[in-house]
């Protein structure tokens, strides 16, 4: 299995930035992609962002956070880490990083992906 431990979350003003970060451990070459998830309170998780995990593998994120928001990798780590700029307070949530071991491009459903860390709480003030 793989196991995902998310790091970096925190208070922050709104226009801030922060950079969270996911390594990941154990059968750490099963993974076909590392996303990003996030949950506001009373609200349902949605995704955020993911990477194939392939050597410059693509990236694909969603409208929400798109040109404020960078995923990238460090592979020698087995880490992903989702650089968050220009916050706002609508970001405001527990991020999760989470892996998908199968194969398809349904990047933004959470039940394509199969492990899931226990996520970092990102708070954005006004």
């Amino acid at each position: 299995q793989v196991q995902l431990v998310e790091s970096g979350g925190g208070l922050v003003q709104a226009g801030g930035s922060l950079r969270l970060s996911c390594a990941a451990s154990g059968r750490t070459f099963s993974m076909y992609a590392m996303g990003w998830f996030r949950q506001a309170p009373g609200k349902e998780r949605e995704f955020v962002a993911t990477t194939i995990t392939w050597r410059d593998g693509p990236t694909y994120y969603a409208d929400s956070v798109k040109g404020r928001f960078a995923i990238s990798r460090d592979n020698a780590k087995n880490t992903v880490y989702l650089q968050m700029n220009s916050l706002k307070p609508e970001d405001t949530a527990v991020y999760y990083c989470a892996a998908k071991v199968s194969y398809g491009n349904r990047w933004s459903d959470q039940y394509e992906y199969a492990y899931w860390g226990q996520g970092t709480q990102v708070t954005v003030s006004s």
